[in-house]
């Protein structure tokens, strides 16, 4: 925590000392929004008033499920940016939420943005022929290359409720225990796209990490001390600082008029504990992510490199985030998304298991994964992971959702295969509203430990970067 408050108050002073008249005046713009969305009391107003305190800037509500078993979050959230050139755009993003079991997350997150003009090119115009032979002028477009950005944070969590079953895929659903973690991410990383036709970017990292596991003494199943010792959960006795680096590259091209789009990342992780070598390790990641769009009108809102977490503008520079427009335009998918990562240690060291990724439930990052297990429930150094689904718009933002899983954890990399896979299906409603965060309930079935109802809104606004990952 004390990071986060150190790079929150060496940011925010400091930009408040350079630009105290453009904070006053986003200051004033938005309470002239505020006051326009809420001024007038009715049931038509509720709707607009809560978007408005709830996605506008540079002050407004924060929510979202911290983690899950750890409650629903509430706090607030400033953002603001300052743009000292044509070349260069910088965004600062500060946030703390608080739940009801007293978990807790606070952030601190800047960003450096290029934006050279040479990555904004204007199309001209073109003409063409009427049915009634006039001639018709199509207005010109801007296409707007990706830029590269810098990001800098430092963020504290501290969960009280989570469970650990064991490690690999034959663990004991009777075996469950909890505990709680505190965890602190400094660090930065980097996305340098390249231009090509396949949307190619390069991406780095370099991060410290802060771990503390406690025991929890309040809950129905014992604490995780009581079942499990440092050789069944690594990392139980102590938990040394890390420093981890990390590479990768991502393509994102489309195809077929863009009717198929393509999410493929590939990244190798290097985690360097320097008071204890025990607990270094390797980790390469391949995740796979394609998605045909069913119509041409409407595209789904992606997470944008160049807005924090907080934030949902649809360029660097807007003014607010978009409108919640309710389209008669159908929208649709289908998505098909591969998922492995395998971790690399030598004979003398191990894997901690709170850098361990898990499938069932959702992840301690808040992804739904084999949904109809219980959250956390298979946790290993090595996951496969295969998931279908089709969404659809019903009316406006709400839609529904259809998704099945096959995925399994491996102790060793030699284990992974196709066989034996755990099974998962859910279906349940979403709604995506301009860029009010994600919303979806979602009922999952079929795994053979029961079934699993889930409630989650997204920490991050919609078309906001995600956070730093957990794990």
């Amino acid at each position: 925590m004390r990071y986060v408050l150190l790079i929150s108050v060496v940011l925010t002073t400091s930009l408040v000392t350079a630009q105290e008249s453009y904070l006053h005046a986003q200051f004033r713009r938005e309470g002239e929004r505020v006051t326009d969305a809420c001024g007038t009391f009715g049931f038509k107003s509720i709707p607009g008033c809560a978007y408005t305190l709830f996605t506008d800037h540079p002050l407004h509500i924060a929510v979202g499920n911290i983690a899950p078993q750890n409650g629903f979050g509430v706090g607030g959230a400033f953002v603001t940016n300052y743009t000292p050139n044509n070349n260069w755009r910088l965004s600062w993003d500060v946030d703390a939420v608080g739940s009801t079991n007293a978990s807790w997350r606070a952030g601190a997150y800047m960003k450096i943005i290029h934006t050279p003009v040479k990555n904004i090119k204007v199309i001209t115009p073109t003409t063409g022929a009427t049915s009634d032979n006039r001639t018709k002028t199509k207005k010109p477009t801007v296409a707007v290359r990706p830029y590269t950005v810098f990001n800098l944070y430092a963020q504290s969590i501290s969960l009280n409720k989570l469970f650990f079953f064991g490690l690999g895929p034959s663990s004991s659903e009777a075996a469950r225990s909890v505990f709680g973690m505190s965890q602190t991410i400094v660090g930065g990383s980097a996305i340098k796209p390249l231009g090509t036709k396949l949307n190619l970017s390069l991406l780095g990292e370099i991060n410290g990490r802060f771990v503390s596991i406690r025991g929890n003494h309040n809950e129905s199943s014992p604490s995780i001390e009581q079942l499990f010792t440092e050789a069944s959960a690594p990392g139980l006795r102590t938990q040394p600082g890390v420093v981890q680096l990390g590479e990768g590259v991502r393509i994102k091209p489309a195809f077929f008029d863009n009717r198929l789009e393509l999410n493929y990342l590939g990244t190798f992780q290097q985690y360097f504990a320097p008071s204890n070598s025990h607990y270094s390790f390797m980790r390469w990641t391949v995740d796979l992510g394609h998605n045909f769009l069913l119509y041409q009108q409407t595209r789904p809102v992606l997470a944008r490199d160049t807005n924090g977490p907080d934030e949902c503008f649809t360029s660097p520079g807007a003014e607010k985030c978009p409108p919640v427009a309710v389209s008669r335009n159908l929208s649709g998918s289908i998505g098909v998304r591969f998922l492995l990562s395998e971790s690399i240690n030598s004979a003398t060291s191990v894997v901690p298991f709170y850098f361990q990724p898990t499938l069932g439930g959702s992840d301690v990052n808040g992804t739904p994964t084999l949904s109809s297990f219980q959250d956390y429930r298979f946790r290993g150094p090595n996951i496969l992971l295969l998931r279908e689904s089709f969404e659809h718009s019903i009316w406006g933002p709400f839609g529904f959702e259809f998704m099945a899983d096959q995925g399994t954890v491996a102790l060793n990399r030699g284990d992974l295969g196709f066989d034996h896979l755990k099974h998962s299906f859910g279906t349940g409603f979403t709604i995506r509203a301009g860029g009010f965060p994600q919303i979806f309930l979602l009922y999952a079935w079929g795994g053979g430990e029961g079934n699993h109802t889930t409630f989650n809104m997204n920490t991050t606004l919609l078309g906001g970067s995600y956070r730093p990952s957990l794990y």
